[in-house]
Protein backbone atom coordinates (compact mmCIF):
# COMPACT_ATOMS: atom_id res chain seq x y z
CA UNK A 1 0.00 0.00 0.00
CA UNK A 2 1.16 3.89 -1.26
CA UNK A 3 0.53 4.81 2.80
CA UNK A 4 3.65 2.77 3.80
CA UNK A 5 6.04 5.23 1.28
CA UNK A 6 5.63 7.66 4.54
CA UNK A 7 8.06 5.47 6.65
CA UNK A 8 11.80 5.52 4.85
CA UNK A 9 13.47 5.76 8.35
CA UNK A 10 12.61 4.05 11.62
CA UNK A 11 11.54 7.29 13.57
CA UNK A 12 9.09 8.04 11.04
CA UNK A 13 7.55 4.80 12.45
CA UNK A 14 5.66 5.72 15.42
CA UNK A 15 4.86 9.21 13.48
CA UNK A 16 2.86 6.84 11.00
CA UNK A 17 1.69 5.10 13.98
CA UNK A 18 -0.09 8.56 15.36
CA UNK A 19 -1.14 9.32 11.71
CA UNK A 20 -3.13 6.06 10.77
CA UNK A 21 -3.71 4.57 14.25
CA UNK A 22 -3.94 6.92 16.90
CA UNK A 23 -3.32 4.25 19.82
CA UNK A 24 -4.06 5.04 24.14
CA UNK A 25 -2.13 1.68 24.12
CA UNK A 26 0.89 1.65 21.93
CA UNK A 27 3.49 0.59 24.80
CA UNK A 28 2.53 -1.21 27.77
CA UNK A 29 4.90 -2.35 30.10
CA UNK A 30 4.12 -4.51 33.38
CA UNK A 31 6.14 -2.90 36.43
CA UNK A 32 5.90 -4.36 39.82
CA UNK A 33 2.95 -6.50 38.77
CA UNK A 34 0.84 -3.91 36.78
CA UNK A 35 0.46 -3.11 33.28
CA UNK A 36 1.66 0.79 32.83
CA UNK A 37 0.37 2.23 29.07
CA UNK A 38 1.72 4.78 27.01
CA UNK A 39 -0.27 6.29 24.28
CA UNK A 40 1.45 7.34 20.65
CA UNK A 41 1.04 10.59 21.45
CA UNK A 42 3.49 10.05 24.80
CA UNK A 43 5.62 7.84 22.89
CA UNK A 44 6.49 10.61 20.68
CA UNK A 45 6.85 13.62 23.15
CA UNK A 46 8.89 11.70 25.32
CA UNK A 47 10.97 10.31 22.54
CA UNK A 48 11.30 14.60 21.32
CA UNK A 49 12.07 15.10 25.02
CA UNK A 50 15.33 12.63 24.84
CA UNK A 51 16.29 13.71 21.55
CA UNK A 52 16.89 17.72 23.19
CA UNK A 53 18.29 16.60 25.88
CA UNK A 54 20.70 14.65 24.42
CA UNK A 55 21.71 17.60 22.33
CA UNK A 56 22.30 19.24 25.19
CA UNK A 57 24.44 16.78 26.64
CA UNK A 58 26.35 17.71 23.43
CA UNK A 59 25.27 14.40 21.13
CA UNK A 60 26.67 15.07 17.69
CA UNK A 61 24.97 13.08 14.95
CA UNK A 62 27.43 9.73 14.33
CA UNK A 63 27.75 9.54 17.76
CA UNK A 64 27.51 6.15 19.95
CA UNK A 65 24.78 5.33 22.54
CA UNK A 66 24.40 2.13 24.33
CA UNK A 67 21.54 0.50 25.33
CA UNK A 68 21.24 -2.65 27.87
CA UNK A 69 17.59 -3.21 28.84
CA UNK A 70 15.03 -5.74 29.42
CA UNK A 71 12.11 -5.42 26.90
CA UNK A 72 10.38 -1.86 28.51
CA UNK A 73 8.45 1.21 27.22
CA UNK A 74 11.97 3.06 28.19
CA UNK A 75 13.80 1.30 25.25
CA UNK A 76 11.59 2.43 22.45
CA UNK A 77 11.69 6.09 23.44
CA UNK A 78 15.38 5.95 23.74
CA UNK A 79 15.38 4.12 20.65
CA UNK A 80 13.59 6.77 18.50
CA UNK A 81 14.56 9.71 20.96
CA UNK A 82 18.42 8.79 19.79
CA UNK A 83 18.22 8.11 16.02
CA UNK A 84 15.96 11.47 15.12
CA UNK A 85 19.09 13.41 15.93
CA UNK A 86 21.26 11.17 13.92
CA UNK A 87 22.99 9.20 16.63
CA UNK A 88 23.46 5.53 16.65
CA UNK A 89 21.87 3.26 19.00
CA UNK A 90 24.45 0.57 20.20
CA UNK A 91 22.15 -2.48 21.87
CA UNK A 92 23.72 -4.64 24.03
CA UNK A 93 22.25 -7.97 25.58
CA UNK A 94 21.85 -7.71 29.22
CA UNK A 95 23.42 -11.37 29.83
CA UNK A 96 26.66 -11.09 28.17
CA UNK A 97 29.80 -10.46 29.96
CA UNK A 98 31.81 -7.14 31.65
CA UNK A 99 34.71 -8.06 28.94
CA UNK A 100 31.77 -8.27 26.41
CA UNK A 101 30.45 -4.77 27.29
CA UNK A 102 34.49 -3.47 27.63
CA UNK A 103 35.08 -4.95 24.36
CA UNK A 104 31.73 -3.46 22.73
CA UNK A 105 31.93 0.15 23.95
CA UNK A 106 35.52 -0.02 23.18
CA UNK A 107 35.18 -0.98 19.63
CA UNK A 108 32.02 0.89 18.97
CA UNK A 109 33.54 4.38 20.88
CA UNK A 110 30.07 4.38 23.10
CA UNK A 111 29.74 8.00 24.42
CA UNK A 112 26.92 6.83 26.58
CA UNK A 113 25.33 4.20 28.12
CA UNK A 114 21.73 3.72 29.32
CA UNK A 115 20.53 0.23 31.83
CA UNK A 116 17.49 -0.38 33.08
CA UNK A 117 18.57 -1.69 36.74
CA UNK A 118 21.12 -1.73 39.59
CA UNK A 119 23.01 -5.20 38.53
CA UNK A 120 23.08 -3.83 34.89
CA UNK A 121 24.13 -0.83 36.18
CA UNK A 122 26.78 -2.23 38.53
CA UNK A 123 28.21 -4.62 35.33
CA UNK A 124 28.45 -1.54 32.50
CA UNK A 125 29.90 0.91 35.40
CA UNK A 126 32.95 -1.56 35.82
CA UNK A 127 33.89 -0.35 32.44
CA UNK A 128 34.01 3.36 32.60
CA UNK A 129 37.55 3.71 33.66
CA UNK A 130 38.29 1.23 30.65
CA UNK A 131 36.45 2.90 27.88
CA UNK A 132 37.74 6.12 26.91
CA UNK A 133 35.07 7.44 25.00
CA UNK A 134 32.30 6.53 27.58
CA UNK A 135 31.20 10.17 29.93
CA UNK A 136 28.42 8.33 31.46
CA UNK A 137 25.61 5.75 32.53
CA UNK A 138 22.23 6.55 33.07
CA UNK A 139 19.87 3.93 34.38
CA UNK A 140 15.54 3.52 33.78
CA UNK A 141 14.96 2.57 37.14
CA UNK A 142 15.93 4.47 40.63
CA UNK A 143 19.87 2.93 41.10
CA UNK A 144 21.63 4.75 44.04
CA UNK A 145 24.94 6.29 43.05
CA UNK A 146 23.51 6.19 39.11
CA UNK A 147 22.23 9.17 37.26
CA UNK A 148 18.66 8.66 36.20
CA UNK A 149 17.02 8.89 32.49
CA UNK A 150 14.42 11.43 33.66
CA UNK A 151 17.76 14.07 34.14
CA UNK A 152 17.62 13.85 29.94
CA UNK A 153 14.26 14.24 29.61
CA UNK A 154 13.72 16.95 31.84
CA UNK A 155 16.99 18.72 30.21
CA UNK A 156 14.89 18.46 26.76
CA UNK A 157 12.22 20.19 28.27
CA UNK A 158 13.76 23.82 27.40
CA UNK A 159 15.62 22.13 24.35
CA UNK A 160 15.43 22.98 20.51
CA UNK A 161 12.58 21.19 19.10
CA UNK A 162 13.66 23.24 16.14
CA UNK A 163 17.29 21.69 15.81
CA UNK A 164 15.58 18.34 16.17
CA UNK A 165 13.40 18.90 13.13
CA UNK A 166 16.60 19.75 11.05
CA UNK A 167 18.54 17.08 12.08
CA UNK A 168 15.95 14.70 11.57
CA UNK A 169 15.57 16.28 7.92
CA UNK A 170 19.06 15.42 7.44
CA UNK A 171 18.78 12.08 7.96
CA UNK A 172 18.84 9.98 4.68
CA UNK A 173 17.27 6.45 4.17
CA UNK A 174 20.72 4.78 3.61
CA UNK A 175 22.32 6.52 7.22
CA UNK A 176 23.57 4.25 9.76
CA UNK A 177 21.32 3.64 12.40
CA UNK A 178 21.94 1.12 14.94
CA UNK A 179 24.93 -0.96 15.37
CA UNK A 180 24.43 -4.65 16.96
CA UNK A 181 26.91 -7.15 17.36
CA UNK A 182 26.61 -10.53 16.29
CA UNK A 183 26.75 -13.15 19.72
CA UNK A 184 29.90 -14.16 18.63
CA UNK A 185 29.88 -18.36 17.99
CA UNK A 186 33.19 -18.26 16.12
CA UNK A 187 35.18 -15.76 18.07
CA UNK A 188 35.14 -11.59 19.22
CA UNK A 189 31.52 -9.84 18.19
CA UNK A 190 31.25 -8.40 15.07
CA UNK A 191 29.24 -5.18 14.99
CA UNK A 192 26.49 -5.19 12.26
CA UNK A 193 25.88 -1.68 10.85
CA UNK A 194 22.28 -1.49 9.46
CA UNK A 195 20.94 1.26 8.05
CA UNK A 196 17.02 2.66 8.55
CA UNK A 197 16.44 1.29 5.19
CA UNK A 198 17.69 -1.95 6.10
CA UNK A 199 15.22 -2.23 9.02
CA UNK A 200 12.09 -0.10 7.41
CA UNK A 201 12.87 -2.34 4.30
CA UNK A 202 12.99 -5.59 6.48
CA UNK A 203 9.27 -4.38 8.22
CA UNK A 204 7.49 -3.46 4.99
CA UNK A 205 8.68 -6.49 3.49
CA UNK A 206 7.63 -8.96 6.12
CA UNK A 207 3.93 -7.05 6.83
CA UNK A 208 1.86 -8.56 4.17
CA UNK A 209 3.19 -11.88 5.87
CA UNK A 210 1.92 -10.95 9.52
CA UNK A 211 -1.54 -12.69 9.66
CA UNK A 212 -2.81 -9.88 12.63
CA UNK A 213 -4.42 -6.27 11.89
CA UNK A 214 -4.87 -3.21 13.82
CA UNK A 215 -6.12 -3.38 16.80
CA UNK A 216 -4.62 -6.40 18.16
CA UNK A 217 -2.30 -7.23 20.73
CA UNK A 218 1.12 -8.54 21.15
CA UNK A 219 3.21 -9.60 23.52
CA UNK A 220 7.21 -8.81 23.80
CA UNK A 221 9.78 -10.67 25.56
CA UNK A 222 12.52 -11.69 23.25
CA UNK A 223 15.77 -9.51 23.71
CA UNK A 224 14.85 -6.08 22.16
CA UNK A 225 18.28 -5.99 21.76
CA UNK A 226 18.15 -8.49 19.12
CA UNK A 227 17.36 -6.92 15.50
CA UNK A 228 14.75 -9.81 15.09
CA UNK A 229 12.50 -8.48 18.15
CA UNK A 230 13.33 -5.38 17.23
CA UNK A 231 12.26 -5.22 13.26
CA UNK A 232 8.46 -6.62 14.63
CA UNK A 233 8.22 -4.24 17.19
CA UNK A 234 8.38 -1.47 14.18
CA UNK A 235 6.02 -4.05 12.38
CA UNK A 236 3.41 -4.28 14.84
CA UNK A 237 3.44 -0.17 15.27
CA UNK A 238 3.13 0.13 11.42
CA UNK A 239 0.23 -2.25 11.87
CA UNK A 240 -1.46 -0.44 14.69
CA UNK A 241 -0.65 -3.34 16.95
CA UNK A 242 -0.44 -2.93 20.76
CA UNK A 243 2.53 -3.75 22.12
CA UNK A 244 2.70 -5.39 25.54
CA UNK A 245 5.99 -5.92 27.15
CA UNK A 246 6.12 -9.04 29.44
CA UNK A 247 7.67 -7.85 33.32
CA UNK A 248 10.39 -11.15 33.18
CA UNK A 249 10.63 -14.79 31.63
CA UNK A 250 9.44 -16.14 35.04
CA UNK A 251 6.08 -14.18 34.45
CA UNK A 252 5.61 -15.18 31.45
CA UNK A 253 2.84 -17.63 32.28
CA UNK A 254 0.98 -15.16 34.00
CA UNK A 255 1.52 -12.06 31.08
CA UNK A 256 0.01 -13.85 28.68
CA UNK A 257 -3.09 -14.94 30.61
CA UNK A 258 -3.31 -10.89 31.65
CA UNK A 259 -2.50 -9.85 27.62
CA UNK A 260 -4.06 -12.34 25.88
CA UNK A 261 -1.91 -11.92 23.04
CA UNK A 262 -2.79 -12.28 19.47
CA UNK A 263 0.98 -12.51 18.09
CA UNK A 264 4.20 -13.09 19.56
CA UNK A 265 7.58 -14.44 19.01
CA UNK A 266 9.75 -17.23 20.53
CA UNK A 267 12.61 -19.70 19.99
CA UNK A 268 12.37 -22.90 18.92
CA UNK A 269 13.58 -23.91 23.28
CA UNK A 270 10.51 -21.93 24.31
CA UNK A 271 7.76 -24.09 22.29
CA UNK A 272 9.52 -26.86 22.89
CA UNK A 273 9.32 -26.53 26.85
CA UNK A 274 5.77 -25.60 26.43
CA UNK A 275 5.20 -28.84 24.48
CA UNK A 276 6.91 -30.61 27.31
CA UNK A 277 4.71 -29.31 29.74
CA UNK A 278 1.84 -29.94 27.93
CA UNK A 279 2.01 -33.37 27.44
CA UNK A 280 3.52 -34.06 31.26
CA UNK A 281 0.56 -31.86 32.49
CA UNK A 282 -2.05 -34.34 30.37
CA UNK A 283 -1.05 -37.87 31.57
CA UNK A 284 -1.06 -36.46 35.10
CA UNK A 285 -3.41 -38.95 37.29
CA UNK A 286 -3.98 -41.12 34.63
CA UNK A 287 -7.51 -42.59 34.04
CA UNK A 288 -10.14 -41.12 31.11
CA UNK A 289 -8.85 -37.22 30.50
CA UNK A 290 -5.24 -38.90 30.15
CA UNK A 291 -6.68 -41.25 28.41
CA UNK A 292 -8.68 -38.64 25.84
CA UNK A 293 -5.32 -36.25 26.24
CA UNK A 294 -3.56 -39.35 24.91
CA UNK A 295 -5.35 -39.83 21.83
CA UNK A 296 -5.76 -36.47 20.93
CA UNK A 297 -2.18 -35.73 21.03
CA UNK A 298 -1.75 -38.70 18.51
CA UNK A 299 -3.91 -37.00 16.02
CA UNK A 300 -1.56 -34.12 15.83
CA UNK A 301 0.86 -36.50 14.11
CA UNK A 302 -1.21 -37.16 10.84
CA UNK A 303 -2.32 -33.42 10.42
CA UNK A 304 -1.97 -32.47 7.04
CA UNK A 305 -1.37 -27.81 6.91
CA UNK A 306 -4.75 -26.59 5.29
CA UNK A 307 -6.86 -30.10 5.91
CA UNK A 308 -10.76 -29.14 6.44
CA UNK A 309 -10.35 -31.03 10.22
CA UNK A 310 -12.38 -34.36 10.49
CA UNK A 311 -15.04 -35.01 13.43
CA UNK A 312 -12.68 -36.59 15.31
CA UNK A 313 -10.33 -33.67 15.62
CA UNK A 314 -12.90 -31.58 16.08
CA UNK A 315 -13.90 -33.17 18.81
CA UNK A 316 -10.66 -33.21 20.08
CA UNK A 317 -10.49 -29.49 19.71
CA UNK A 318 -13.30 -28.99 21.99
CA UNK A 319 -12.19 -31.65 24.70
CA UNK A 320 -8.45 -30.81 24.61
CA UNK A 321 -6.79 -28.25 21.94
CA UNK A 322 -9.22 -25.79 22.97
CA UNK A 323 -8.06 -26.26 26.67
CA UNK A 324 -4.49 -25.67 25.87
CA UNK A 325 -4.93 -22.39 23.56
CA UNK A 326 -6.40 -21.06 26.76
CA UNK A 327 -3.51 -21.40 28.63
CA UNK A 328 -1.91 -19.26 26.15
CA UNK A 329 -4.83 -16.60 26.08
CA UNK A 330 -7.18 -18.30 24.18
CA UNK A 331 -6.86 -15.93 21.09
CA UNK A 332 -3.24 -16.29 19.30
CA UNK A 333 -3.26 -15.87 15.50
CA UNK A 334 0.53 -16.04 14.97
CA UNK A 335 3.53 -17.29 16.74
CA UNK A 336 6.56 -16.11 14.69
CA UNK A 337 9.83 -18.22 15.22
CA UNK A 338 13.19 -17.77 15.09
CA UNK A 339 16.53 -17.53 15.85
CA UNK A 340 17.42 -21.35 15.56
CA UNK A 341 15.46 -24.82 13.61
CA UNK A 342 12.08 -25.50 14.63
CA UNK A 343 11.59 -29.09 14.68
CA UNK A 344 8.93 -30.30 11.81
CA UNK A 345 6.79 -32.07 14.55
CA UNK A 346 6.42 -28.83 16.88
CA UNK A 347 5.43 -26.76 14.02
CA UNK A 348 3.38 -29.54 12.96
CA UNK A 349 1.69 -30.03 16.87
CA UNK A 350 0.98 -26.57 17.41
CA UNK A 351 -0.84 -25.83 13.93
CA UNK A 352 -2.91 -29.03 14.78
CA UNK A 353 -3.67 -27.47 18.04
CA UNK A 354 -5.07 -24.21 16.60
CA UNK A 355 -1.52 -22.13 17.41
CA UNK A 356 -0.31 -21.14 14.15
CA UNK A 357 3.45 -21.36 14.50
CA UNK A 358 5.23 -20.08 11.66
CA UNK A 359 8.99 -20.71 11.18
CA UNK A 360 11.48 -18.00 9.73
CA UNK A 361 14.99 -17.56 8.74
CA UNK A 362 17.34 -14.64 8.87
CA UNK A 363 20.37 -13.27 10.04
CA UNK A 364 21.65 -10.08 11.81
CA UNK A 365 23.02 -9.14 8.35
CA UNK A 366 20.03 -9.09 6.58
CA UNK A 367 18.05 -7.14 9.60
CA UNK A 368 16.99 -9.81 9.65
CA UNK A 369 14.01 -12.04 7.97
CA UNK A 370 15.14 -13.45 4.70
CA UNK A 371 11.81 -16.14 4.26
CA UNK A 372 8.96 -17.25 6.83
CA UNK A 373 6.19 -19.35 6.50
CA UNK A 374 2.43 -17.71 6.85
CA UNK A 375 -0.95 -18.41 6.34
CA UNK A 376 -1.36 -15.92 3.49
CA UNK A 377 1.77 -17.61 1.36
CA UNK A 378 2.08 -21.36 2.26
CA UNK A 379 3.56 -23.28 4.93
CA UNK A 380 5.67 -26.52 4.33
CA UNK A 381 6.64 -28.16 7.91
CA UNK A 382 10.75 -28.86 7.79
CA UNK A 383 11.49 -25.54 5.54
CA UNK A 384 11.36 -21.63 6.58
CA UNK A 385 8.96 -20.39 4.26
CA UNK A 386 9.01 -18.46 0.95
CA UNK A 387 11.48 -15.76 0.20
CA UNK A 388 10.33 -12.03 1.16
CA UNK A 389 9.11 -10.45 -1.83
CA UNK A 390 11.58 -7.68 -1.72
CA UNK A 391 14.72 -10.05 -1.06
CA UNK A 392 16.83 -12.10 -3.47
CA UNK A 393 17.94 -15.68 -2.63
CA UNK A 394 20.20 -18.25 -4.76
CA UNK A 395 21.49 -21.20 -3.92
CA UNK A 396 25.27 -21.38 -4.52
CA UNK A 397 27.36 -24.41 -6.25
CA UNK A 398 28.21 -25.72 -2.73
CA UNK A 399 24.47 -25.20 -1.59
CA UNK A 400 25.43 -22.20 0.59
CA UNK A 401 21.79 -19.56 0.50
CA UNK A 402 23.07 -16.37 -0.59
CA UNK A 403 21.32 -13.28 -0.16
CA UNK A 404 20.88 -9.48 -1.44
CA UNK A 405 18.10 -6.11 -1.07
CA UNK A 406 17.37 -3.51 0.57
CA UNK A 407 17.32 -5.14 3.67
CA UNK A 408 21.62 -6.43 3.39
CA UNK A 409 23.83 -4.83 6.18
CA UNK A 410 26.09 -2.07 4.99
CA UNK A 411 28.99 -3.94 7.01
CA UNK A 412 30.59 -4.85 9.64
CA UNK A 413 31.87 -1.86 11.70
CA UNK A 414 35.83 -1.26 11.37
CA UNK A 415 36.48 -4.80 9.65
CA UNK A 416 36.49 -4.39 6.31
CA UNK A 417 38.23 -7.79 5.28
CA UNK A 418 35.68 -9.49 7.31
CA UNK A 419 32.57 -7.38 5.18
CA UNK A 420 34.62 -8.44 1.61
CA UNK A 421 34.86 -12.04 2.93
CA UNK A 422 30.98 -12.75 3.31
CA UNK A 423 29.48 -9.79 0.38
CA UNK A 424 30.90 -10.80 -3.03
CA UNK A 425 31.73 -8.47 -5.82
CA UNK A 426 28.41 -9.02 -7.18
CA UNK A 427 26.69 -7.71 -3.88
CA UNK A 428 25.51 -11.38 -2.63
CA UNK A 429 25.88 -12.22 0.96
CA UNK A 430 26.93 -15.50 1.87
CA UNK A 431 25.06 -16.79 5.12
CA UNK A 432 27.29 -19.41 5.46
CA UNK A 433 23.94 -21.75 5.76
CA UNK A 434 23.56 -24.74 3.38
CA UNK A 435 20.02 -25.01 1.83
CA UNK A 436 17.58 -25.23 -1.11
CA UNK A 437 14.56 -24.01 -2.70
CA UNK A 438 12.50 -26.60 -3.55
CA UNK A 439 9.27 -26.59 -6.64
CA UNK A 440 6.89 -25.00 -4.66
CA UNK A 441 9.43 -21.90 -3.46
CA UNK A 442 9.99 -22.63 0.30
CA UNK A 443 13.40 -22.54 1.61
CA UNK A 444 14.89 -25.57 3.70
CA UNK A 445 18.03 -24.84 5.71
CA UNK A 446 19.23 -28.48 6.10
CA UNK A 447 23.30 -27.45 8.26
CA UNK A 448 25.49 -24.63 8.98
CA UNK A 449 28.47 -24.18 6.19
CA UNK A 450 31.01 -23.92 8.87
CA UNK A 451 29.71 -26.73 11.04
CA UNK A 452 29.72 -29.75 8.75
CA UNK A 453 32.43 -31.67 9.39
CA UNK A 454 34.01 -34.69 7.48
CA UNK A 455 34.55 -38.15 9.17
CA UNK A 456 38.09 -40.36 8.58
CA UNK A 457 35.94 -42.16 5.76
CA UNK A 458 35.96 -38.87 4.30
CA UNK A 459 32.22 -38.29 4.53
CA UNK A 460 30.13 -35.04 4.92
CA UNK A 461 28.61 -34.95 8.30
CA UNK A 462 25.82 -32.48 9.08
CA UNK A 463 25.23 -32.21 12.92
CA UNK A 464 22.59 -29.53 12.93
CA UNK A 465 20.24 -32.08 11.27
CA UNK A 466 21.23 -34.94 13.06
CA UNK A 467 20.56 -32.51 16.56
CA UNK A 468 17.52 -31.42 15.37
CA UNK A 469 16.27 -34.94 14.39
CA UNK A 470 17.30 -36.87 18.10
CA UNK A 471 15.92 -33.66 19.76
CA UNK A 472 12.49 -34.43 18.86
CA UNK A 473 13.00 -37.21 21.71
CA UNK A 474 11.41 -36.06 24.75
CA UNK A 475 14.41 -37.81 26.72
CA UNK A 476 16.98 -35.31 25.07
CA UNK A 477 16.63 -31.30 26.10
CA UNK A 478 20.68 -30.57 24.28
CA UNK A 479 23.20 -32.62 22.28
CA UNK A 480 25.99 -31.78 20.60
CA UNK A 481 27.55 -34.43 17.53
CA UNK A 482 31.04 -34.10 16.96
CA UNK A 483 33.20 -36.41 15.14
CA UNK A 484 35.61 -33.97 12.90
CA UNK A 485 38.38 -36.77 11.47
CA UNK A 486 36.71 -39.62 13.37
CA UNK A 487 36.05 -42.93 12.68
CA UNK A 488 32.09 -42.08 13.54
CA UNK A 489 30.11 -39.45 14.55
CA UNK A 490 29.56 -39.36 18.29
CA UNK A 491 27.33 -37.11 20.90
CA UNK A 492 27.70 -35.05 23.82
CA UNK A 493 24.31 -34.98 25.41
CA UNK A 494 22.34 -32.97 28.30
CA UNK A 495 18.69 -35.65 29.18
CA UNK A 496 15.80 -33.09 29.47
CA UNK A 497 15.79 -34.09 33.65
CA UNK A 498 12.39 -32.72 34.52
CA UNK A 499 10.88 -35.79 32.01
CA UNK A 500 13.68 -38.36 32.89
CA UNK A 501 13.06 -37.60 36.84
CA UNK A 502 9.74 -38.52 36.29
CA UNK A 503 10.80 -41.68 34.09
CA UNK A 504 12.98 -42.79 36.62
CA UNK A 505 10.00 -42.60 39.61
CA UNK A 506 7.88 -44.75 37.16
CA UNK A 507 10.45 -47.39 36.82
CA UNK A 508 11.97 -47.52 40.14
CA UNK A 509 15.51 -45.70 39.87
CA UNK A 510 16.65 -44.50 42.86
CA UNK A 511 18.86 -41.34 42.59
CA UNK A 512 19.65 -38.03 44.82
CA UNK A 513 21.24 -36.21 42.03
CA UNK A 514 21.51 -35.79 37.97
CA UNK A 515 24.87 -37.18 38.52
CA UNK A 516 23.18 -40.22 40.10
CA UNK A 517 20.83 -40.27 36.62
CA UNK A 518 23.29 -40.19 33.89
CA UNK A 519 25.86 -43.39 35.78
CA UNK A 520 22.74 -45.52 36.15
CA UNK A 521 22.36 -48.23 33.72
CA UNK A 522 18.84 -48.60 33.11
CA UNK A 523 18.98 -44.64 31.84
CA UNK A 524 22.07 -45.20 29.70
CA UNK A 525 19.90 -48.00 28.00
CA UNK A 526 17.16 -45.91 27.47
CA UNK A 527 18.86 -43.04 26.14
CA UNK A 528 20.97 -45.73 23.71
CA UNK A 529 17.37 -47.11 22.46
CA UNK A 530 16.22 -43.42 22.11
CA UNK A 531 19.71 -42.58 20.01
CA UNK A 532 19.25 -46.04 17.92
CA UNK A 533 15.39 -45.11 17.21
CA UNK A 534 16.15 -41.84 15.51
CA UNK A 535 19.45 -43.00 13.38
CA UNK A 536 17.37 -44.89 11.14
CA UNK A 537 16.55 -41.47 9.89
CA UNK A 538 20.34 -41.23 8.67
CA UNK A 539 23.10 -43.13 6.62
CA UNK A 540 25.28 -45.07 8.26
CA UNK A 541 28.22 -42.70 8.29
CA UNK A 542 25.66 -39.91 9.75
CA UNK A 543 24.69 -42.48 12.93
CA UNK A 544 25.48 -41.50 16.41
CA UNK A 545 27.33 -44.53 17.54
CA UNK A 546 28.86 -43.54 20.70
CA UNK A 547 27.45 -40.52 23.74
CA UNK A 548 28.14 -38.90 26.63
CA UNK A 549 25.87 -37.33 29.45
CA UNK A 550 26.19 -34.28 31.13
CA UNK A 551 24.41 -33.47 34.39
CA UNK A 552 24.29 -29.53 33.79
CA UNK A 553 22.50 -27.67 31.21
CA UNK A 554 24.49 -25.64 29.14
CA UNK A 555 23.25 -21.96 29.61
CA UNK A 556 24.53 -18.48 28.48
CA UNK A 557 25.85 -17.97 31.92
CA UNK A 558 28.27 -20.79 31.52
CA UNK A 559 29.37 -18.89 28.06
CA UNK A 560 28.52 -22.44 25.85
CA UNK A 561 25.09 -20.33 24.39
CA UNK A 562 25.46 -17.64 22.60
CA UNK A 563 22.26 -15.09 23.88
CA UNK A 564 20.13 -16.38 20.79
CA UNK A 565 20.89 -19.56 22.06
CA UNK A 566 22.95 -21.50 19.65
CA UNK A 567 26.10 -23.62 20.53
CA UNK A 568 29.28 -22.38 20.74
CA UNK A 569 30.48 -25.60 19.77
CA UNK A 570 33.95 -24.47 20.10
CA UNK A 571 33.53 -24.36 23.98
CA UNK A 572 31.51 -26.88 24.20
CA UNK A 573 34.06 -28.88 22.82
CA UNK A 574 36.93 -27.53 24.80
CA UNK A 575 35.07 -27.62 28.11
CA UNK A 576 34.56 -31.71 27.55
CA UNK A 577 37.79 -32.21 25.87
CA UNK A 578 38.33 -35.37 28.04
CA UNK A 579 35.06 -36.93 27.71
CA UNK A 580 35.22 -36.29 23.66
CA UNK A 581 38.59 -38.20 24.35
CA UNK A 582 37.19 -41.21 26.02
CA UNK A 583 34.47 -41.79 23.36
CA UNK A 584 36.87 -42.36 20.52
CA UNK A 585 39.73 -44.11 22.94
Amino acid sequence: MEKYNEITRIFDVPQFQLKHYPQSEALVSKVRGKWVKTSIQDYIEQANLISKGLLKLGIQPGDRIAMISNNRTEWNIMDIGISQIGAISVPVYPTITVDDYEYIFNNAEVKLCFVSDSELHHKAVQTIDKVESLNDIYSFEQVEGSKNWTEVLELGKDGDQEEVEKRKAAIKTTDLATMIYTSGTTGKPKGVMLSHQNLVENAKGSRPRLPVSEGKVALSFLPLCHVYERMLIYLYQMTGISIYYAESLETIVDDITDARPHVFTAVPRLLEKIYDGVMAKGVLGGGIKAKIFTWAMGLTKTYVYGKHPSLQRRIADKLVYSKVREKLGGRVLAVASGSAALQPRLAQFYLAIGIPVFEGYGLTETSPVISVNSSKTGVKFGTVGKVLDNVEVKIAEDGEILTKGPCLMMGYYKQDQKTQEVIDAEGWFHTGDIGEIDAEGFLKITDRKKEMFKTSGGKYVAPQVVENKMKESQFIEQIMVVGEGKKHPAALIVPAFEFLCNWATDNDIDYSSNEDLIKNKAVLAKISSEINHYNTSFGKWEQVKKFELLANEWTVETEELTPTLKLKRKIIHANNQALIEGIYN
